[in-house]
């Protein structure tokens, strides 16, 4: 019986190792922490979003990194394959707003713990607090791993799926980009993306902890062409902007040098004119009111000092006073809040890793090393990421489940 070493007990690892064992191998799986999934534990807020329950060419969609890439792994194990997967494991699933998956349970430590039985099951041997250090080559052929603690094991075939540099806290520290880059595999420059944005503007400190629903971005360059636009969710933070809809427009960013402005739309459901006659409505409604207590229906609260100041008309003056061109300087904020943008935060808010195994490198129907042999890779590893929605967990199960076939090239 062929032995088979995996690498890293993260979403894609857990799937290959379970695949693999299920079509006869023997296989064991290396961890260096003291449990699996660990990544997978802090995933969607802690509540799991494992997929997106969208056809496959919607997926691909939504893979700006290299999507072409993933075509033979997502069709041979699509979004409606791993809700099956987990449904049949014993973990029920629902779908909520923007086709995200999550287990009924909103527990990421129950798909963890699927994915643990799962392996279990199949007869998977599982080490934890066992660090890899190397990947043992001869003849352009994989022949064991060399562990930290100095001890050599031999096997056939090796998965290596130890993930990014994002959230190192969880054991992403690139440990498997530089055990690849040793036996020749390019890496590609490495990026945290999924990323919070520092914002210039101070107004962002107050509004901390503000949650902003159906919002609309357009992200502009210095020459004024827009780059990315979105409508959802999103969040101020003391040091910028969050949430959705921000994670997914800094892949965009992150590997530019230009300064963007985010146009910020508070109202994208009316118009000018409609938002006009809507303002118009509420100061009828409180006529005698100072301009500050006149907001309230339309705004939340928090934003309302932030929109007066960017408006410029003061506080204090009676609705009744407002000029039309005050009212337009109103609409403008509410319509256009400018945001500029500092940067990406770091790898340790990232929710993944942008770059890694170049996929040229990469055979896309095996997940096979194109240079070496007996090597295969899935997961965050791969430089493949997608946009935050159950995405990058999808491109996690594919790539795994592909390897997990051990087809050979």
């Amino acid at each position: 019986m062929e032995k088979v070493i995996v690498i890293g007990g993260g979403a894609a690892g857990l799937l290959a190792s379970g695949r693999a064992a299920e079509k006869g191998y023997e296989v064991h799986l290396y961890e260096k922490n003291e449990k699996l999934g660990k990544k997978i534990y802090i995933t969607g807020k802690g509540r799991c979003n494992i997929t997106n329950a969208s056809d496959t060419s919607d997926i691909i969609e939504n893979i700006p990194r290299n999507p072409y890439f993933m075509y033979s792994a997502l069709y041979s194990f699509e979004s409606s394959d791993v809700v099956s997967f987990f449904n049949s494991n014993g973990l029920p699933t629902k779908v909520e707003r923007g086709n995200r998956v999550f287990p009924v349970s909103d527990s990421a430590k129950d798909v963890v713990s699927t994915l643990e039985k799962y392996i279990k099951k199949a007869g998977v041997k599982i080490h934890l607090n066992k660090e890899v250090k190397e990947i043992l080559v001869k003849d352009n052929k994989v022949f064991g791993i060399l562990l930290k603690s100095g001890e050599k094991i031999q096997c056939d075939k090796i998965i290596l799926c130890t993930g990014g540099l994002s959230y190192p806290l969880t054991g992403s520290t690139g440990d498997g980009y530089k055990m690849a880059e040793k036996i020749g595999h390019t890496i590609t420059k490495l990026y945290p993306c999924l990323v919070p944005l520092r914002i210039e503007e101070r107004f962002c400190e107050t509004l901390m902890g503000l949650s902003l629903k159906n919002v609309a971005i357009n992200i502009k360059d210095e020459k004024n062409k827009t780059v990315y636009t979105d409508f959802g969710e999103m969040l101020f933070t003391h040091f910028g902007v969050s949430g959705p809809i921000i994670l997914s427009a800094s892949s965009h960013l992150i590997e530019k040098k230009d300064k963007f402005t985010i146009h910020l739309d508070l109202k994208p459901a009316l118009d000018e004119k409609t938002l006009d006659k809507r303002i118009l409505r509420d100061f009828k409604e409180n006529i005698n009111k100072d301009f500050k207590n006149a907001l309230n229906d339309l705004l939340p609260q928090k934003i309302i000092p932030v929109i007066i100041n960017l408006s410029g008309i003061d506080e204090n003056k009676k609705v009744n006073e407002i000029t039309k061109e005050e009212r337009k300087n109103l609409i403008s904020s509410i319509k256009d809040m400018k945001l500029t943008v500092l940067g990406p935060t770091g790898f340790n808010d990232a929710v993944i890793t942008r770059g890694g195994i170049s996929v040229d490198e990469i055979n896309p129907h095996s997940m096979e090393s194109n240079i070496v042999k007996g090597l295969y890779f899935a997961g965050e590893i791969i430089d493949v990421d997608g946009y935050t929605g159950g995405y990058n967990l999808q491109i996690a199960f594919s790539t795994g489940k592909l390897a997990g076939e051990l087809y050979e090239s």
